[in-house]
């Protein structure tokens, strides 16, 4: 039974905790061994039973541990995890049992779904991209790789968010339009057009700022 780790010991991270201990699967084949945080006392205030068990950029023992991401920033979560699975780091899927998935939803290595998400059919997920509470996909919808989308967003059919995009909460995408990689999307916005590589982007319609 390899040890489980959550990486990033912060607010997305004591999230991960809660939507672990609910899934439950993960925890009776493998041994939680708490979080792994480059800041020793980042659960002190919280009286959380888990404990920060070591840090992310000293960590070695990749043999005998297994991994969930906990960092929603995109990129902090890339800086930290992609030395890690560069090691040979093995990262978990956590699906939290409320998700509704329909037909040929394929999710790559590292991903984590939060409560109530909802996939409905023919959508890929890439690896370590993270989907918050209550967000949804049509079909046919494709995630990049470390993109975070978070709370209340609705991806519409054929839609696509590019690779290390980050949707702040509430962030609406019609049919068929593109987000490219390494956009960024305020909270509350809508995108009506292609947004392209690197982008920074908020409002209704969603504008560069």
């Amino acid at each position: 039974m390899k040890n489980l780790y959550i990486v990033g010991a912060g607010g997305f991270g004591r999230e991960v905790y809660s939507w672990l201990l609910d899934e439950g699967e993960l925890l009776k084949e493998h041994n939680f061994s708490g979080f792994l945080d480059d800041n020793p006392s980042a659960l002190d205030a919280y009286g959380l039973e888990a404990r920060v068990a070591g840090s992310i950029s000293n960590f070695s023992d990749f043999t005998n541990a297994v991994f969930i991401c906990g960092i929603g920033s995109v990129e902090p979560k890339k800086r930290l995890c992609a030395p890690m699975l560069a090691k040979g780091a093995q990262f978990l899927q956590l699906i939290h049992p409320s998700v509704i998935m329909g037909n040929n939803v394929c999710l790559g290595l590292g991903v984590v779904l939060c409560p109530r998400v909802t996939l409905t059919c023919d959508i890929e997920v890439g690896e370590m991209a993270m989907i918050n509470c209550h967000s949804s996909a049509g079909h046919d919808a494709k995630i990049g790789a470390w993109a975070t989308v978070s709370a209340h967003c609705d991806l519409t059919g054929s839609t696509e968010v590019g690779e290390g995009a980050f949707l702040g909460s509430g962030v609406s995408i019609i049919p068929t339009k593109k987000v490219g990689k390494r956009v960024t999307v305020g909270a509350g916005s809508v995108v009506i057009r292609n947004i392209p590589d690197g982008a920074r982007v908020f409002g209704n319609p969603a504008r560069e700022f």
